[in-house]
């Protein structure tokens, strides 16, 4: 043939594309696994999904493009990253094996998906392109050409797999439902309960040094510069995650009292000399 078909040659701007963006979505997936924190993976399982994006955009496949950063990087995994971030999932916490042998076993899982994987491009012998242009000219564009697809010849399958997100939906509202087993305590039966029990009668001091920090996991300082640990919440404490300042504050309260006492003897010097 002396001309060849656009389909199965690649320019230099589209090789360029794929090679830098494939191997930010390599590393991206392999980040995900491999990260320790929950909240890092998430954000590299972000970026891998945003490269998916844009490939399906380079290829012509519009509405596949929009749902992936509109749906799953926008709708999906801001969703996790704020579940991550109100639960509080540390690195501690993934490593408690919840069920026995679940390691072992997701293990095979990979290397078994691995090797049908690499056994199915390996066996794909591809002779002919048909690429997007025919399908979606045939419904007047690749957003109809779906719509016609789904509602028509796979309706029942895209029917069957709302219902089944539905469930899944429904199944885990079930799942971490906790019903109260007791009467809520107001306030005054709190506040008698402190009494009662010897704690801190009044409400809680509030976290931060004043005037020069706000942070919840900064401890607020003593008169004598020594952190209060009631200024921070329990959680963090436990956790280790709280900043210390207090010898940030101690030094700045030393040179403003060395600056003070420079000043009052410079303010004695002149009232001598005047005299």
């Amino acid at each position: 043939m002396s001309t060849t078909l656009a389909a199965y040659t690649t320019s230099g701007g589209e090789a360029f594309q794929f090679w830098v963006l494939g191997t930010v979505a390599v590393i991206g997936a392999l980040c995900t696994v491999l990260m320790k924190k929950a909240m890092h993976s998430a954000l590299c399982l972000a970026g891998t999904m945003i490269v998916l994006a844009v490939f399906y955009l380079a290829n012509g496949a519009y509405f596949l493009g929009i749902v992936q950063i509109v749906v799953y990087t926008g709708a999906i995994m801001m969703l996790f990253l704020f579940i991550v971030m109100l639960v509080g999932v540390t690195a501690a916490d993934s490593l408690k094996e919840t069920i026995k042998g679940q390691r072992w076993w997701a293990a095979a899982c990979v290397l078994g998906f691995g090797i049908l994987l690499i056994a199915g491009i390996g066996q794909a012998a591809l002779t002919e392109f048909n690429g997007l242009g025919a399908a979606n000219s045939a419904y007047g564009g690749n957003v109809e050409g779906l719509a016609a697809l789904i509602f028509t010849k796979y309706v029942f399958a895209f029917e069957i797999t709302g219902a089944l997100l539905i469930t899944a939906a429904v199944g885990a509202m079930v799942l971490t439902h906790r019903e109260r087993t007791e009467r809520a305590r107001t306030q005054r039966e709190l506040s008698e309960q402190r009494v009662r029990e010897g704690k801190h009668v009044p409400p809680l001091p509030a976290p931060g040094v004043y005037a020069r920090h706000n942070a919840v996991d900064i401890a607020g300082l003593l008169p004598d510069g020594t952190p209060a640990e009631l200024t921070v919440m329990q959680t963090l404490r436990k956790r280790g995650q709280i900043r210390d300042v207090s010898t940030e504050a101690l030094a700045d309260l030393k040179a403003l009292e060395q600056r003070s006492e420079e000043r009052l003897g410079r303010d004695r010097d002149e009232e001598e000399a005047s005299r």
